[in-house]
């Protein structure tokens, strides 16, 4: 009798064990589906997630709402410096004066005074770090001969993008016109534009302070630039990139941060108060990380010469455009990725330099998660009868 008892106990017991532990698992996996269903809620009106290799838009919220986006106006300001920087019409060493124009703004300034130059790199520094309108000006005249044709590319520039709903009446911001507007989607894009294209200028939207010298008739004077973006000092990662108000706009920001090589881009526009924006836009940050993760090939590997057909010479340098990558918010098993080269079939010369001649299409089982073209590295001339005669005489001389 006391062993059917014990054994009746002990079978009791894993009963209630198993029971206990399949509740507990399906009530984990129930709150971990419930917190993966449950909707990030923010209190800014306006606001986009975008992770920067990719432009994938991991979160949205009424971002094609055309609003005012005071100094964030100037993400567009400071791509068309960078621009002008890499294509060489202007160098960071050069000097920009201060026109009367440029010294009359008011809002956020570096107090410059008319008559003094600062060196674009110095211009540059004061727009991105302390969102001074004076030098925004004295920049944009100095590349466009004049603010308003400066504002003028702006505008062609956005188009460029496809930002189909912004309108830029100045520079900096600074104005209440109802002319002046863009989206929280428009903002992402251009940011996009300048982060991943010109990567540098993470160079100065990550200085926390730095000081600059005044000189003028009355003398020389230092004048401490300190970063208007809190998210470098309390968000691991930021290094950018723009933050604006006004009384029309509220409270707006396009920042930027990298982690485990993966960037995001996070845009909130017209938030009621600065701790909301900073909030929001952290709050966004960490749901694209915790969702994230990204696949990159950089082809490290070289491809081997193609066979070419009727040309002077029998093969092609092969290279691949640019590196793959592939963003997934779903955990999926990065080492279950394949790839496969598809050729141009009959490949014959003439060809030139930058032809496509290939395509590499990567799988993650019967999903395509992209592909990545395949360029001629070399030209490679159509073969006259010389040549042909030429190879004849090589393959079957003695």
């Amino acid at each position: 009798m006391l062993k059917i008892t014990e054994g009746f106990r002990k079978l009791r017991n894993k009963i209630l064990f198993w029971t206990t532990a399949l509740a507990l698992a399906a009530a984990g996996s129930g709150r971990a589906a419930a917190e993966e269903a449950a909707p990030l809620e923010i209190e800014t009106p306006h606001a986009l997630l975008m992770e920067a290799s990719t432009g994938q838009v991991l979160y949205e919220k009424d971002a094609d709402t055309p609003v005012h986006p005071a100094s964030v106006t100037k993400v567009m300001t400071m791509l068309l410096v960078m621009e002008a920087l890499d294509s060489g019409k202007i160098s960071l060493e050069e000097e920009v004066v201060t026109s009367a124009h440029a010294k009359s703004m008011g809002g956020s300034q570096v107090f410059l005074e008319e008559g003094e130059k600062q060196s674009v790199e110095t211009m540059l520094k004061c727009v991105v770090i302390a969102s001074g309108n004076d030098a925004a000006v004295a920049l944009a005249e100095h590349i466009g001969g004049s603010e308003q044709a400066f504002v003028e590319k702006m505008n062609q520039r956005a188009a460029e993008l496809g930002m189909e709903n912004t309108h830029f009446v100045d520079c900096c911001g600074l104005t209440d016109s109802a002319e002046h507007y863009t989206t929280a989607r428009d903002v992402a894009l251009m940011s996009r534009e300048l982060l991943v294209n010109h990567p540098q200028i993470s160079r100065y939207s990550s200085i926390w302070m730095e000081d600059i010298t005044h000189v003028t008739r009355q003398g020389s004077s230092p004048f401490t630039l300190t970063n208007t973006n809190k998210l470098l000092r309390s968000y691991e990662g930021c290094d950018g990139l723009k933050t604006g108000s006004t009384s029309a706009a509220k409270y707006c920001l396009s920042s930027t941060a990298v982690r485990g090589g993966i960037r995001l881009i996070s845009v909130v526009l017209t938030a009621p108060d600065s701790k909301t924006r900073f909030r929001n836009a952290s709050e966004l940050l960490n749901y694209g990380f915790g969702v994230c993760s990204l696949y990159q090939d950089s082809h490290e590997a070289p491809l081997a010469p193609v066979p070419v057909a009727g040309g002077k010479a029998e093969t092609v340098a092969a290279e691949y455009e640019s590196a793959f990558t592939y963003l997934s918010t779903s955990s999926e098993d990065f080492s279950q990725i394949t790839n496969q080269i598809q050729w141009t079939p009959d490949l014959k010369a003439p060809i030139e330099k930058g032809n496509v001649i290939g395509v590499q299409t990567y799988y993650l089982g019967e999903k395509e998660l992209g592909s990545c073209r395949i360029l001629a590295g070399e030209t490679v001339e159509k073969a006259a009868f010389f040549d042909c005669f030429r190879k004849v005489w090589e393959l079957y001389r003695i």
